[in-house]
């Protein structure tokens, strides 16, 4: 399989890099958000909407029925998604500015009933994957060959009924689902393996019957290659790819640092930040 050329790459990150602005921008003028997971998760998102997923923004679209399903279970990195479906067109990318606003469509968690393009309304942790499992099975039931994507925290796999969704996802056979992990080894109070040690999540879903890869989750061309292989992959098992991340990518001061997950930055600390992406405030 042919991986994603040199162009492909260098576009990818730049626009990582206004996805970042963007997302810093938005959080620091709302004065309120989760910077932290949003950074570390952008990449994956990036190459899914631009290169992996069949996205359809119209609803009127004759192929509309066909469009792959995408789930953000960790739906506080609301503001990287909402980056990604305005560059992909889904709406005006002025109105991201209206980020957790009174009335806006960009709630703070995403809302299907406010924004066309959010498959289902998360926010409560450990239920997307549930969603995703019941997309699949109506996907299958109607032979519909769309897939399904979910991406979830590492944190959130905490949670039981996590695995009572990947029991079930296995039980059914549904190789049109494909799950992220986003292991950037923090969550609000800490370290992933201080407060709840994960281990090797990888090997923990395999367990479970499902097929599993780990990769660099900042590294587009790994990002793309493997969800590509899963795509294809037809053994009547679910796949996760477990993105091994950076809590704040793209940041020096938020880099790795639990403090970051739910707070807004400053006005001087917008400015470096703005600056160490390549922009301006």
């Amino acid at each position: 399989m042919q991986g994603l050329s040199e162009s492909e790459i260098n576009s990818l990150t730049q626009s990582s890099k206004k996805l970042r602005r963007e997302i810093l921008t938005m959080i620091h003028s709302a004065k309120s958000g989760h910077p932290g997971g949003s950074l570390s998760c952008i990449d994956i998102l990036n190459v899914l909407y631009s290169k992996c997923m069949r996205v359809v923004v119209d609803k009127t679209d004759k192929n509309y029925d066909k469009r792959d399903r995408f789930i953000l279970s960790k739906g506080h990195a609301s503001a990287a998604l909402y980056s990604v479906m305005a560059q992909a067109g889904f709406f005006d990318e002025k109105e991201l500015m209206t980020f957790r606003q009174l009335g806006s469509r960009l709630q703070g968690h995403p809302c299907a009933h406010k924004l066309d393009g959010v498959e289902v309304s998360t926010g409560s942790l450990g239920q997307g994957l549930s969603m995703g499992v019941g997309m699949a099975l109506g996907l299958r039931l109607d032979n519909n060959d769309a897939k399904v994507f979910v991406l979830m925290g590492d944190g959130e796999i905490e949670e039981g009924s996590v695995w009572e969704a990947v029991m079930n996802a296995n039980a059914k056979k549904l190789d049109n689902l494909i799950a992220f992990v986003d292991r950037n080894k923090l969550q609000i109070d800490g370290s992933t393996e201080d407060i709840k040690e994960i281990g090797s999540a990888a090997e923990k879903f395999r367990a479970f019957g499902w097929n599993a890869f780990e990769i660099n989750g900042h590294d587009f061309n790994e990002i793309y290659l493997t969800t590509e292989i899963a795509k294809q992959l037809k053994n009547h098992k679910p796949t996760v790819i477990i993105a091994n991340t950076i809590k704040g990518k793209g940041v020096s001061f938020m880099e790795n640092q639990a403090g970051w997950h739910g707070k807004a930055p400053n006005d001087e600390q917008l400015a470096q930040a703005l600056t160490e992406l390549g922009g301006q405030n």
